[in-house]
């Protein structure tokens, strides 16, 4: 009618406009999975100690006493001040 078609078909242009819709709705969720992840990881604690959790001061001396970054002597009395400070 009219010059238009039948207008019973899509047509190429509604072929397109279906693909760049359905590309821009697979976009969106791709940018949101990526969003998500990456403040997931970002939220994850960094160092010794057990997830979520910062490690104390007991867990600290312990790992300088491992390293050997103390001696002994020095391991007993910082453990002993932080007992007493408990």
């Amino acid at each position: 009618m009219f010059g238009y078609g039948s207008g019973l078909g899509w047509g190429l242009g509604g072929w397109l406009g279906m693909l760049g819709m359905l590309a821009v709705i697979v976009g969106i969720v791709v940018l949101v999975v990526w969003l998500v992840s990456r403040a997931t990881q970002s939220a994850q604690p960094q160092g010794p100690g057990a997830p979520g959790q910062q490690p104390d001061a007991m867990e600290l001396l312990r790992l300088r006493f491992a390293r050997g970054e103390i001696t002994a002597d020095e391991y007993q009395a910082a453990k002993n001040v932080l007992e007493a400070g408990r």
